[in-house]
């Protein structure tokens, strides 16, 4: 595949965000961004991050296939994650996991046929407190069931943009992309996150706030010593040895008593 201009442009601004000789460092915004022209990280893409970066396309594709978010194959403008970690799968998310396979008519990491929604069962999407959670290109739904998750479903394939619990409105796989490769989204006010943090969230601190529970107070303005400044430990105090021809005590024979006249 030949990629276009805008994205060439784009990836040379990424590069340009790196210091001489760290040019490598961009790899992780770049697969991001061929991702956001493909739908995922083909070997074209690997090829194009591996020509610009100068780097050889094995140490490309070791990076590609490390991380969970970047697809190597076609995958959906709708990526439905489903927890099925032990939490989330006892409360409810191996239900709503099975509900949206027999539906979708796919399992672990398929797309449907029409290539619009893929779907996958993930280990842990770090939100236990609002369990059984699932992610719509990593947007979170909270507290799902077998029937939300399948009518969030239908939704997307309605052509509809259903509002997350917490954080922005959607964007497709592709949109998403372009903004974790370090680009503004275009949208406008439709990025603009609806809501206050959530009672599960703000839990803790309630509870530190009811009980008068604050950590220690710190200035952040402490400088943090380097290696070179830091003392070395002092060497222990040594115990003094006994003399050589001294018996330790509770050595050799106990005293006699004198004998009596």
């Amino acid at each position: 595949m030949v990629f276009s201009e805008l994205t060439r442009d784009r990836a040379r601004q990424i590069i340009a965000r790196y210091p001489e000789g760290r040019s490598r460092s961009a790899l992780l915004p770049l697969l991001h961004l061929v991702q956001s022209e493909e739908g995922y990280v083909s070997a074209d893409g690997i090829s194009f991050c591996a020509e610009v970066l100068g780097l050889t396309k094995a140490e490309v594709g070791a990076v590609a296939t490390f991380y969970t978010m970047y697809k190597r194959k076609p995958t959906g403008d709708w990526l439905v994650s489903v927890c099925t970690n032990t939490m989330c799968g006892v409360l409810g998310g191996d239900k709503a996991y099975q509900a949206l396979s027999d539906y979708l008519d796919v399992g672990h990491d398929e797309t449907t046929t029409d290539g619009k929604i893929t779907l996958e069962h993930a280990e842990c999407l770090a939100a236990c407190d609002y369990a059984p959670v699932m992610t719509v290109n990593y947007e979170f739904f909270d507290q799902v069931n077998e029937n939300s998750a399948l009518n969030l479903v239908k939704q997307l394939q309605n052509g509809e943009r259903p509002q997350p619990t917490r954080g922005t409105r959607l964007c497709t796989l592709k949109e998403m992309s372009v903004q974790l490769a370090g680009f503004a989204d275009d949208r406008g006010d439709e990025v603009i996150a609806e809501g206050p943090a959530g009672g599960p969230t703000l839990a803790g601190n309630r509870l530190a706030e009811r009980f008068g529970v604050a950590v220690p107070g710190f200035d952040p303005e402490t400088p943090i010593a380097k290696k070179a400044e830091t003392p070395p430990p002092a060497a222990p105090e040594s115990t003094p040895k006994p003399a050589s021809d001294a018996k330790p005590a509770g050595d050799g024979p106990l005293p006699q008593k004198e004998a009596k006249a």
